[in-house]
C-alpha cells in the first residue's frame, strides 16, 4: 500500500507491505520529496511504531481500563458540568501539527460548535508561527515554501538560516546538492559541515545579522532595483532603517566577521538562481517574526521571491505543520486560513456548519498562554488534548505540568502513554498514521493522502471517531469518516486563502494534469503525488508557485517591513553566564514519545546530553561523559557532557526530545506570533558530583 512517512513535513513517500506479523517499508520513487527513493533512519524504522508493545489499546479512566462507552459518557458528562459552571471557555482544546487535515478541521469545529469555546490552539504555535506571521505581512499569504521542493535542484546558492535539515529531514538535503550552501547557525551542525560558507552568530542575534547583510546589499549596489520598483512596496523605509546596522557594528553584536557577511551577500546577489530559507533557529525567539521579516527583506531586495528558480521559503517541522494551522485548530483562524475576526469568513464557515455567525466564539489564547492559564480562576478547568505532549515540548515545562495537574479534567488522545497522557483523567487509545486514512499538507503546500495500510489493534479508534462520539453526546451530529470530513473541509475552505475546494482524494492519488510551468501549473512527474493549494475548482491544476504573477496582497506587491534587533529576552550575566540553545538530533523526533520507544533510534541516542566547547568544559572542570546540570531561572535539566568545538565557547546545546530540556527554556513570547523563545536563554552549567 502506498502511503507517506509518519514524521516530518517532507512527507516522504513509502510503501507498506504486510506478511503475517511482518511489516515491511520500502521507499517510493514517485513522490518528489524523496524521488530518489531516500528515507532517513526514522522512516526506515517506522514499521516499529505499528508493532511497538507500548501501544495503548483500551480507554483508561483514572488509570484503569474501561469500556469505550463508559469513558465517553464520563467525559461528556464532565464537559457538560464544567461548561454549566464555568461557561464554554471553561473547556480548552489543544491540538497538534501532526494531525491530519481532517482531524485538525473536525477538532476546530468541535471546539467552536459542540463546546462553544474560544480556547483552542495547538503545538504548531511552537513550530513556524513566526514565519507564518512574517509571510502574511510580506506576501499576504503563508505557505511555507511557495514553490516545489524540486525547484531547489536548480539553485546556485541557498542560504539556510537556523535550519539543520541534514538531521531533521535528511532526504531534503539531496535537493540542495548542486547549490553552494550558506548556513547561519551558532553550531557547526551536520548541515553546516556541508556548507560552502558557515556564519556562526551568537544565539539570539540572527536579526542583527540579517540587517547587516541587507545593509551590505544596499551599500554595494546589489539591490535588484527593477524588481523592487515593479513588485514591492515600502523599500525606502527599510533602507532608511538600515543606517544603524553598519557591518562592523553587526560583527560586534553577532561575532560574524564582516568579510564572511560580504561573501554571503555577494554570492546570493550574483547567483542566477538563489533561495533564502529559514527554520526554527531563526523563528523560535521573542523577536522571531521580525527576524524572519529581516531575511524576507533581504530576499526581496535581491529580487528572489515570486521569480521562477529563486525565492524565499520556510522549512516546516511537523508532518502537517502547514495544513494543521490552515483548517481551524489555531486560536485566530477558521478553515481555509480565514481570520476568525473577519465577518465574511465567519458567515461562510457558519453556513457550512449550520450555525449562526454570532454563535462562533472569537479568538482565544495562544498555545503557551492557554497552557499557562489552565486551572487558574479565569482560565479553563478542563482540557482535551490531541496529538501533543506539552509536558515535554512546551517552554518552562515544569510550570506547564503544574498547570495541567491543576485541571478538573484532562482528556488525552494518544498512541502511547506520553508524559502528558500519564497525568490524564481519561486516555483514549487512537489510531496512528498507517492505521488510518487522511490528508497531510507538506512543506511545499502539496496536499497528500496517507492511506490506511494495516488494521489497528483491537480496541483502538480514530481521533475522528472520538471527536464525533463526544459531539453526539453533546447534541451535535459530526461525520467521522475521513472522506466525508474532507469533503466538508473542502466546502469550508472554498474561497479562502488556503482553498482546497477543488482537491479530492482521487485527484491527490491520480493527478496527471498539464500546465504552463512558468505560470504555476504542473506537468509530468511533478504531478505524481498530491495537489498544491490553492485549488479552487475541480478543473484547476493547483498552484505550486503562487507568486509568479502577483503576491497575495491587495495591490499584488510584496511588502518590505522595517524591523529592529532587540536581542534575547534574557541576556547572560554573572549568575547565568552561558547561553543555552536547543534543537533536534537525527535519531529522534519532537517530544520523543514515538522515537524513544523504537529500539534502533533509542540506542543511537539513548539519553539527553549537553554539548560544550572544550574551553568552557575546561573552565568548569567538566569531562566527556560527566553528568552535567544546566540551570536557568525556571528550572534545571541534566545530560551527559559531550565536548565539541562545533559549539561556541559561550553556548551549550541540548536536544529537546527528553523532559528536562524545556524545564529550562524561556516562555518569553513574540508579540506578533506568540512564539516562545526556545532557542536562547541564560543558564549556568555545573558538573554533578
Amino acid at each position: 500500500m502506498r502511503t507517506h512517512c509518519p514524521y516530518c513535513a517532507l512527507q516522504c513517500g513509502m510503501a507498506i507491505s504486510v506478511s503475517g506479523p511482518e511489516i515491511t517499508i520500502t521507499p517510493r520513487t514517485d513522490v518528489p520529496a524523496n524521488a530518489a527513493g531516500a528515507l532517513c533512519q526514522k522512516g526506515w524504522t517506522a514499521a516499529e511504531l505499528l508493532t511497538n508493545g507500548a501501544r495503548l489499546t483500551s480507554p483508561l479512566l483514572h488509570g484503569r481500563p474501561v469500556a469505550w462507552d463508559v469513558a465517553l459518557d464520563h467525559v461528556a458528562g464532565r464537559l457538560s458540568a464544567i461548561r454549566r459552571e464555568h461557561g464554554p471557555d471553561g473547556v480548552a482544546v489543544f491540538g497538534g501539527g501532526g494531525l491530519t487535515n481532517e482531524k485538525a478541521y473536525l477538532l476546530g469545529k468541535f471546539a467552536r460548535v459542540a463546546l462553544g469555546t474560544s480556547q483552542i490552539d495547538y503545538n504548531g504555535r511552537f513550530c513556524m508561527s513566526s514565519a507564518a506571521a512574517a509571510s502574511i505581512r510580506a506576501f499576504g499569504m503563508d505557505r511555507g515554501m511557495p514553490f516545489p521542493v524540486t525547484d531547489l535542484a536548480g539553485a546556485d546558492v541557498v542560504l539556510l538560516a537556523g535550519a539543520n535539515p541534514a538531521e531533521t529531514m535528511p532526504p531534503f538535503v539531496r535537493h540542495l546538492a548542486g547549490a553552494r550552501l550558506v548556513v547561519v547557525d551558532p553550531r557547526r551542525t551536520a548541515t553546516a559541515r556541508l556548507a560552502w560558507l558557515h556564519l556562526r552568530p551568537a544565539p539570539g542575534t540572527d536579526l542583527a545579522l540579517a540587517l547587516g547583510l541587507l545593509h551590505l546589499a544596499v551599500a554595494e549596489d546589489l539591490v535588484d532595483v527593477a524588481y523592487v520598483e515593479e513588485r514591492t512596496s515600502g523599500f525606502d523605509a527599510v533602507r532608511t532603517s538600515l543606517a544603524a546596522w553598519w557591518p562592523e557594528r553587526v560583527e560586534r553584536i553577532t561575532g560574524v566577521p564582516v568579510p564572511r557577511m560580504r561573501e554571503a551577500v555577494r554570492a546570493l546577489a550574483y547567483a542566477k538562481n538563489a533561495y533564502v530559507l529559514t527554520g526554527r533557529g531563526a523563528e523560535q525567539h521573542a523577536q522571531g517574526t521580525d527576524t524572519v521579516t529581516a531575511f524576507v527583506n533581504l530576499a526581496l531586495a535581491l529580487g528572489l521571491p515570486g521569480r521562477l528558480g529563486s525565492g524565499y521559503g520556510c522549512l516546516t517541522g511537523q508532518g502537517n505543520g502547514q495544513g494543521g494551522r490552515e483548517h481551524g485548530q489555531k486560536a485566530d483562524q477558521l478553515p481555509g486560513y480565514r481570520r476568525i475576526d473577519d465577518p465574511a469568513a465567519r458567515a461562510h464557515v457558519a453556513a457550512v456548519w449550520g450555525v449562526e455567525p454570532d454563535d462562533l466564539p472569537g479568538p482565544g489564547r495562544s498555545a503557551f498562554e492557554l497552557l499557562d492559564a489552565l486551572g487558574t480562576p479565569a482560565g479553563p478547568k478542563a482540557m482535551l488534548l490531541f496529538g501533543s505532549n506539552p509536558v515535554v515540548s512546551a517552554p518552562d515545562s515544569a510550570r506547564v505540568a503544574e498547570r495541567i495537574r491543576s485541571l478538573d479534567l484532562l482528556v488525552v488522545c494518544d498512541v502511547v502513554m506520553s508524559e502528558t497522557a500519564a497525568l490524564a483523567d481519561v486516555v483514549f487509545p487512537v489510531t496512528q498514521w498507517a492505521e488510518e486514512t487522511g490528508t497531510m499538507t507538506n512543506l511545499e503546500g502539496r496536499v497528500l493522502l496517507r492511506r490506511r495500510a494495516v488494521e489497528p489493534p483491537p480496541g483502538v479508534r480514530s481521533d475522528l471517531e472520538v471527536i464525533a462520539a463526544l459531539a453526539r453526546r453533546l447534541g451535535h451530529d459530526f461525520a467521522d469518516e475521513p472522506g466525508e470530513v474532507f469533503d466538508e473541509l473542502r466546502r469550508a475552505s472554498a474561497g479562502g486563502p488556503a482553498d482546497y475546494s477543488g482537491i479530492t482524494y482521487d485527484r491527490i492519488t491520480g493527478a496527471r494534469v498539464t500546465g504552463d510551468r512558468t505560470r504555476g501549473g504542473v506537468s509530468g512527474r511533478e504531478a505524481g503525488a498530491g495537489v498544491f493549494w490553492p485549488c479552487p475548482s475541480p478543473d484547476h491544476p493547483g498552484t505550486p508557485r503562487p507568486f509568479l504573477d502577483a503576491f497575495a496582497t491587495p495591490d499584488g506587491r510584496a511588502r518590505f517591513v522595517p524591523v529592529e534587533h532587540r536581542g534575547p529576552a534574557e541576556e547572560i550575566d554573572d549568575d547565568y553566564p552561558v547561553y543555552l540553545t536547543t534543537g533536534r538530533v537525527l535519531a529522534h523526533y519532537q517530544s520523543g514519545a514515538q522515537t524513544r520507544r523504537i529500539a534502533p533510534l533509542a540506542e543511537a541516542v539513548p539519553e539527553p546530553y549537553v554539548e560544550l566547547h572544550p574551553d568552557l568544559a575546561g573552565r568548569l572542570d567538566i569531562g566527556a561523559g560527566d553528568l552535567v546540570r544546566v540551570v536557568s531561572r525556571r528550572g534545571e535539566g541534566r545530560g551527559v557532557a559531550r565536548i565539541s568545538d562545533a559549539i561556541r565557547s559561550d553556548t551549550v546545546f541540548m536536544p529537546f526530545h527528553w523532559e528536562g530540556t524545556n524545564r529550562i527554556t524561556n516562555p518569553a513570547l513574540d508579540p506578533t506570533s506568540r512564539m516562545p523563545e526556545f532557542k536562547v536563554c541564560a543558564v549556568r552549567v555545573e558538573r554533578v558530583a
